[in-house]
């Protein structure tokens, strides 16, 4: 059995962890359920981090003993996996697309960065956990619902899913960064003096062609809309 906190063994069954009943494999009638201790993880982590889900502040968070969580939830790899699933939940699966395929993905790009802002741990852990559960799932066949009028092909189809969590998980990390470095006024004023000083140095002078146009709103919904309206409106139909 892994330690508290740590990841346990890598590569968790699909099968096993989304097939199998919700209930220990032996023993008594449980006294919690897989959901109420997920979402005992996902609070903790929204409110302090990933780090510090581990086992033992979870089963304090339900009030349960600690070797008791392990019949639910073996490891902490097997535990981020359920929180995936859990928030993947408050995103949209029976609203009926529009037809206009790229308005849709706009749509639901929208929705998974308001999602990910609630919860700042999301995109880390989406970039190691990657076995879709069935709340994921129904939130992909939605996705692939919207993209019906593009024409693709069904590999074409996954990797525009794939492409488009990806980017809005890497905008909201950096989101997420510059909203914590904006709290420290020295750094950015440090970072700025740097910039304006590589940018005379005669060695850049493309970047210094760059930082001498005019700037672009810098709210961070503008910003995420230019960038989504970049990645959208390339991707190709045929």
């Amino acid at each position: 059995m892994p330690r508290d906190g740590e990841a346990g063994a890598p590569g968790v069954d699909p099968q096993e962890l989304w097939l199998r009943p919700d209930r220990p494999r032996r023993g008594r009638k449980p006294a919690y359920s897989r959901e109420v201790i997920t979402a005992a993880a996902v609070e903790l982590a929204d409110a302090e981090g990933l780090e510090a889900v581990t086992m033992r502040r979870v089963a304090a968070q339900v009030g349960a003993g600690v070797m008791s969580l392990y019949s639910y939830a073996p490891d902490k790899e097997t535990l981020l996996h359920l929180m995936v699933d859990h928030v993947s939940g408050e995103l949209p699966t029976g609203n009926t697309p529009t037809g206009d395929w790229r308005g849709d993905l706009k749509a639901i790009a929208h929705l998974q960065r308001a999602q990910m802002l609630r919860h700042p741990w999301l995109p880390a852990a989406l970039s190691t956990h990657r076995v879709p559960g069935p709340r994921t799932l129904a939130f992909l066949e939605h996705v692939l619902v919207a993209l019906r009028p593009a024409g693709l092909d069904g590999a074409a189809k996954l990797e525009i899913f794939a492409q488009l969590t990806a980017f809005v998980a890497g905008h909201v990390a950096h989101e997420l960064t510059q909203a914590t470095a904006s709290r420290s006024p020295d750094r950015a004023a440090a970072e700025a003096r740097y910039l304006a000083a590589v940018a005379t140095d005669g060695h850049h002078p493309e970047l210094a062609e760059a930082l001498s146009a005019p700037g672009r709103p810098l709210a961070p919904e503008a910003t995420f809309n230019r960038f989504l309206n970049r990645l959208i409106d390339g991707l190709d139909s045929d």
